[in-house]
């Protein structure tokens, strides 16, 4: 464990700096424009009754969200990993798959399906069920971000059970602790920091998602920012966005003064599944339950719009072309992600010096800005500071980094936190630079945290579509393009079908990445 400033490797010290500046670097657009806003302007905007009633929200959003995401991720994650639930492999990735599913489709779905003339209302009509409960508003709007947003805890956590050293909840039940009680006093403590991070990100998420509570009518600091922008320009969204980051910068503060102790170590990972018992076959009720209202409700709308939906044009068609540029620029987003979250990630896992810290969390901010805002911000910083690439692919790309890249960082660290430094130690005696060691030890074995980041990158870069909309090049058409110009145009169809490719794509990539995570249970 790297301690102090002497102990701090100065090479890696510098890069981690230069990545996590080269990320906040656009955001200081938002300060610019702020300061462009009338005194008298801003501090209405700032302590108006609205503003207070807006950032409530929120507040209620983001905290509903985290815990239901911690409810349902943890949970899932042990059945999956520890236990002998039938069709493991098959629920592992099933309770995954919510994470394709663009929170704004399944926003509507759910709306269509539910709301007040929704197709299940016209379904149980004929069973005397006239009324159901009411959709719209801060509640729902709760449960539809959980359902797609869960998975962020779901992933980190598996990776933290699937590194854990099995033999110290082996010792503890030799000391006569029952299973519940030596989860709580063993299991709990050693996964906290892989739970902390996907609840960060499901947190960071909620805040932050535009799509969602626009359509479930909750009024949040999203949703403001948006009205603002369209009304009074970008000023006044700069400045609202920096309320916002306020607020996330207190989150992440409060997360890592909570954060638990970081010496965690891995070991002998094999062990037999814990045994449900009379419960095996009712625990996959929970998965099910899941998997149905995430995956089967919106798949069903979007069917519907395929079958009922009028003819449009043929320049509404749908290429085969959107599928690979969406595929091809998502990938290399992970990679790039990837490997600017190395660095960051092991610094952070490996010292306890407060830099170190202040460039982890620096990643975070991009993940917290509303996708339009930080679009804009790309804009403002490509056109200015770097023309000759704006617009073009590799601003796109860099913008994905910006706003996805602590889903990298966070799942990284987690399975760095699970090594031993002492086998770091023991290779650098036998003779390996500091950089052979790591790329010898540190990186194979921290391989499913890897993994998993990339996954995540990869998933929420296809869904992104503020960010593909304002940055792409001209004539750079993606899936995501496609369903925003087929909704715009209120032909249905046109929508269906690139939407229903992204959850199949998607699957198919989670399905891959997940069966490398190298371990047992999958």
């Amino acid at each position: 464990m790297l301690s102090n400033v002497d102990d701090r490797p100065v090479g890696l010290t510098l890069l981690s700096g230069a990545i996590a500046a080269l990320l906040i670097l656009p955001l200081t657009w938002l300060v610019v424009e702020a300061t462009t806003v009338e005194p008298a302007r801003a501090i209405d905007l700032i302590w108006s009754v609205k503003t207070l009633q807006i950032t409530l929200a929120s507040l209620a959003l983001m905290g509903g969200v985290t815990a239901a995401s911690i409810a349902l991720g943890v949970p899932l994650a042990y059945l999956t990993v520890r236990t002998d639930l039938p069709g493991r492999q098959f629920w592992t990735v099933a309770v995954a798959l919510p994470l394709v599913v663009p929170s704004y489709v399944g926003a509507f779905a759910f709306v269509s399906a539910f709301g007040p003339r929704g197709e299940f209302h016209d379904f149980l009509a004929p069973l005397g069920i006239e009324r159901l409960p009411e959709i719209y508003g801060l509640p729902g709007a709760i449960a539809v971000v959980t359902l797609y947003t869960y998975p962020y805890v779901y992933l980190t956590t598996r990776a933290g059970l699937i590194a854990f050293d099995s033999r110290q909840l082996e010792a503890a039940r030799t000391l006569d602790s029952g299973r519940l009680a030596a989860i709580r006093r063993v299991v709990l403590p050693q996964i906290r920091p892989s739970i902390a991070a996907g609840a960060l990100l499901a947190a960071l998420y909620a805040i932050s998602d535009f799509g969602t509570p626009a359509i479930m009518r909750a009024n949040v600091f999203t949703r403001r920012i948006y009205v603002e922008y369209h009304a009074y320009g970008s000023e006044y969204a700069a400045l609202l966005s920096l309320q916002l980051l306020a607020i996330v910068l207190v989150v992440l503060a409060l997360e890592h003064r909570i954060r638990p102790d970081r010496d965690v170590t891995s070991g002998d990972r094999s062990a037999s599944p814990v045994a449900l018992g009379r419960w095996r076959w009712p625990a996959t009720l929970f998965p099910a339950t899941i998997a149905l209202l995430a995956l089967a409700v919106p798949i069903w709308i979007l069917l519907g719009w395929l079958v009922r939906a009028d003819s449009g044009g043929a320049a509404m068609a749908f290429e085969w072309l959107q599928v690979f540029n969406s595929v091809g620029i998502a990938t290399a987003a992970a990679a790039v992600a990837v490997l600017a979250a190395l660095p960051v990630a092991y610094l952070a896992a490996r010292s306890d010096d407060r830099l170190a810290a202040v460039f982890e969390r620096a990643t975070y901010v991009g993940f917290a800005v509303p996708g339009i805002v930080l679009a804009l911000a790309v804009v403002s910083f490509g056109s200015s500071a770097v023309p000759w690439i704006y617009p073009s692919l590799v601003l796109l790309v860099f913008a994905y980094v910006v706003r996805f890249l602590p889903q990298a960082v966070g799942a990284v660290r987690s399975s760095i936190l699970q090594i031993d430094p002492r086998l770091l130690e023991a290779g650098r005696t036998l003779g390996d630079s500091p950089t052979r060691a790591v790329r010898r030890i540190t990186i194979p074995l921290a391989r499913s945290g890897i993994v998993a980041g990339a996954a995540l990158v990869f998933l929420t870069t296809m869904k992104e579509l503020p960010v593909t909309l304002v940055l792409r090049p001209t004539g750079f058409e993606t899936i995501v393009t496609q369903i925003w110009r087929a909704q715009e145009t209120a032909f249905y169809q046109y929508a269906a079908v690139p939407a229903l490719l992204l959850i199949g794509i998607s699957g198919l990539s989670m399905l891959v990445l997940l069966a490398q995570d190298g371990t047992d249970g999958l």
